[in-house]
């Protein structure tokens, strides 16, 4: 009871933590930038202070890009912990297995052939080929002994990710139009986000979250292993499979929008699940909040650091991610040795 307690304690603690993250990472977003505003200013504004008209226009907008990014981090953060669950990977998430370029394979597509650059149309073209992606590479590392495994997976995902960038390539740089659209959103950055985009993606947003929830109960049995999640009466299959669709929707909507952010999807789920616990149910909500607050506050630093312009957020998560990344990869070594 009093170590029940202890992990009550805990999980709120961490809660508490994560929320006030969010709302400071917010505020710096809002205030820092080529230009930085002070917080007493921006207050003000949301209290309806008059003030310097070219400070008010900034303030505007910062605020659709700190509310886009706060739902992309949310989504790619829940996205990678569905990805580590449903493939039992540690270092499973949208970037490493392919799903990602094959997101950007579509998106592509769709700049060059079917002259699309953005909205609903963009994001259905990175869902199908996500979607196509993710089965692609599950049912290669099916092939063989032992079925899917988490070596499998991450060796197919890498092989495909390859293929498909590959293509990306060859589609893309005997067009100079095409090539200038695409190298600016394949490097990821949410820094054109309007309260158009914010529209686009809520519902997406809305409806992966809740499906991750509805699909965390079953993901604790499945991290046991199929027979066990079959023995305590779990439909394996269409439980993997509606996971799945949670998580290429939620990477897929924020691929299409603000191009392939990576390594956020894979830091956050390993590092709360090393802190904190295995429920599913604890780290969906948590790795939201984590996700929401490490882009945004990457957004910021971008800003800061490439003054007078700034570097895409894209670029900061992955170097913040890879050290993560390879610290992962050592301690699941050492632990398997």
């Amino acid at each position: 009871m009093k170590q029940l307690r202890k992990q009550n304690n805990k999980l709120i603690t961490g809660f508490t933590i994560e929320i006030i993250l969010v709302a400071v990472c917010a505020l710096l977003s809002v205030a820092y930038g080529s230009k930085s505003i002070p917080i007493a200013d921006i207050f003000g504004y949301f209290g309806g202070k008059n003030m310097d008209s070219f400070q008010a226009a900034v303030i505007a907008a910062r605020i659709p890009r700190t509310v886009f990014g706060i739902l992309a981090g949310a989504a790619l953060g829940v996205s990678g912990a569905l990805m580590q669950a449903i493939t039992r990977n540690p270092i499973a998430d949208p970037s490493i297995l392919g799903v990602n370029t094959g997101a950007s394979l579509m998106v592509v597509i769709g700049i060059a052939y079917l002259n699309i650059s953005s909205g609903i149309r963009l994001i259905g073209l990175s869902f199908a080929g996500a979607l196509l992606t993710a089965l692609f590479v599950y049912g290669i590392a099916s092939v063989g002994y032992g079925g899917a495994s988490s070596i499998k997976l991450a060796l197919a995902g890498a092989a495909v990710s390859t293929a498909l960038g590959a293509l990306v390539n060859t589609i893309m740089l005997p067009d100079s139009n095409v090539m200038k659209a695409y190298r600016f959103w394949q490097v990821g950055s949410v820094g054109g986000a309007t309260w158009d985009d914010v529209k686009l993606l809520i519902p997406f947003c809305v409806i992966g979250v809740l499906l991750a929830l509805i699909c965390s109960p079953g993901l604790n049995a499945l991290l046991l292993g199929d027979e066990m999640a079959i023995s305590l009466g779990v439909k394996v299959g269409p439980l993997r499979l509606l996971a799945a669709v949670a998580g290429v929707l939620l990477c897929a909507a924020v691929t299409a929008l603000a191009g392939p952010i990576g390594f956020v999807g894979l830091m956050l789920p390993h590092v709360i699940r090393q802190i904190f616990c295995s429920d599913m149910r604890v780290i969906v909500p948590m790795s939201a909040l984590g996700g929401a607050a490490l882009l945004t506050i990457s957004d910021v630093a971008g800003r800061v650091l490439g003054r007078p312009g700034e570097l895409e957020v894209g670029i900061i998560t992955a170097l913040l991610g890879a050290p993560i990344f390879i610290w992962i990869v050592f301690k699941t070594k050492a632990r398997s040795i």
